[in-house]
């Protein structure tokens, strides 16, 4: 039995161990990355990543379709490594992080596409444009730290067009095509930990 599935008319039993693993969980911000992947000249990838943002996972295992997961990014904290770039994509061109700071995901819906591997299902917004967002995700385990903490790890991602969410901005190359390709891969390396007063 996986931790995300949907329910049957006829219930199985309640795994243990997956049973185990209920309660609210927060993102560890030093061990999780929020990424994408970004075509760039027609000729490379630019990666960049979210360097501040919180998020939360409420895991059933009693019911594990009733799990859900949400995530907030802050849109100032875009990172690529060049300055320049970054001061761009926060502008009005792209991102607009003064009129819209934040960057969230409400999941909707969770399923099992065999073994370790789930699809959330969910709403992504930025800049004010909320569309559904599919995300493959694969169940990386489930551990307690040297500290302590009960944490459980996700990695996976999706692809979108970025012009869905009304970041159209482009420059044509003079050898044809463009600069930004509408097409972004997103990446998520999930590393969550278990609220102590969560009943598991």
């Amino acid at each position: 039995m996986g931790i995300f599935s949907r329910s049957t008319a006829t219930p199985a039993a309640v795994d243990p161990a997956l049973a185990a693993l209920s309660g609210e969980y927060t993102l560890d911000p030093a061990h999780t990355s929020i990424g994408f992947t970004v075509r760039h000249a027609m000729v490379t990838n630019v990666r960049g990543a979210f360097g501040a943002f919180e998020g939360t996972l409420n895991l059933d295992g009693g019911d594990p379709a009733r799990s859900t997961a949400s995530i907030d990014a802050d849109i100032a904290s875009i990172d690529t490594g060049i300055a320049d770039r970054d001061a761009h994509l926060r502008g009005a061109d792209f991102f607009d992080a003064e009129t819209f700071p934040k960057m969230t995901f409400r999941s909707t819906s969770a399923e099992q596409l065999g073994g370790d591997t789930y699809r959330i299902t969910g709403d992504l917004t930025i800049r004010d444009v909320t569309r559904p967002l599919s995300v493959d995700l694969e169940f990386q385990g489930s551990a307690t730290d040297v500290y302590g903490n009960e944490r459980v790890g996700f990695e996976g991602g999706a692809e979108i067009l970025r012009s869905e969410w009304g970041l159209t901005w482009n420059a044509a190359l003079e050898t044809g095509g463009v600069m930004v390709s509408d097409k972004v891969k997103l990446t998520f390396d999930i590393s969550a930990i278990k609220k102590a007063d969560t009943a598991a």
